[in-house]
């Protein structure tokens, strides 16, 4: 993958950058996502940030080969602490981390989130969680997304601060407008989750030792969802 060719994934998650940004992509490995928004014309500045010393350098010479030092500044910083007041932050992309990794990365930094910027959120995983903290800090969801990459499934999910929403357990465990959607990735995706469960709840029967009674009931309680979703 280079900055004009991005994987089907950051493109999705491209699409979802407005038009002029200035965006922080927290996690931004190479720096594909911000070079090739630049590019593009889509945003006309950029944080990357990262915590680890390898991506942050590969991030550095992304920037530096594509000459665009001033246009997007790589930051080696744990989260969030990669924005600075001045930067003038409206647009944040976490992706390719578990959901309860963003979500910790969010409530940790929430000082530097001024209540105006979209959340551009890909987890893998976790998506429940995340979503029940976007939902408790005033942050509605405006676009999700189910695609499959490479035998995974992927989701998007793009939230805005436009005060409360109150979400079912089935909104916070499915995401609120892919129950409304149901795209074919999207019951793709749950029927072989279904298969999954089904046959992790029959291992757990079987099994010789105690298991957790409330693992069982959350997981029976999961299985009952889904089938209902896909009847």
């Amino acid at each position: 993958m280079n900055p004009q060719t991005l994987s089907v994934r950051l493109e999705r998650v491209a699409a979802q950058v407005p038009a002029g940004a200035r965006l922080a992509d927290i996690g931004s490995d190479h720096g594909y996502l911000p070079v090739a928004l630049v590019h593009r014309g889509v945003i006309v500045a950029a944080v990357a940030g990262e915590v680890a010393l390898t991506p942050f350098r590969a991030a550095e010479r992304t920037v530096r080969k594509n000459d665009l030092q001033q246009r997007i500044v790589v930051r080696r910083a744990n989260g969030l602490e990669a924005i600075e007041s001045g930067d003038g932050i409206t647009a944040i992309s976490i992706c390719g981390m578990g959901g309860e990794t963003i979500r910790d990365i969010l409530e940790a930094g929430k000082a530097r989130l001024d209540g105006q910027q979209r959340l551009i959120l890909q987890p893998n995983g976790g998506e429940q969680p995340l979503r029940q903290w976007l939902m408790e800090n005033g942050y509605r969801i405006v676009w999700e997304e189910v695609l499959r990459e490479n035998r995974f499934d992927y989701e998007i999910i793009v939230a805005q601060p436009t005060g409360p929403a109150r979400y079912t357990p089935q909104e916070l465990y499915f995401g609120p407008l892919q129950l409304q959607a149901r795209s074919p990735a999207f019951l793709a995706k749950w029927g072989r989750r279904l298969r999954f469960k089904q046959r992790t709840l029959s291992q757990l029967q079987g099994a010789s030792q105690a298991v957790s009674e409330t693992g069982v009931q959350t997981l029976t309680r999961e299985i009952r969802w889904i089938t209902e979703l896909l009847a």
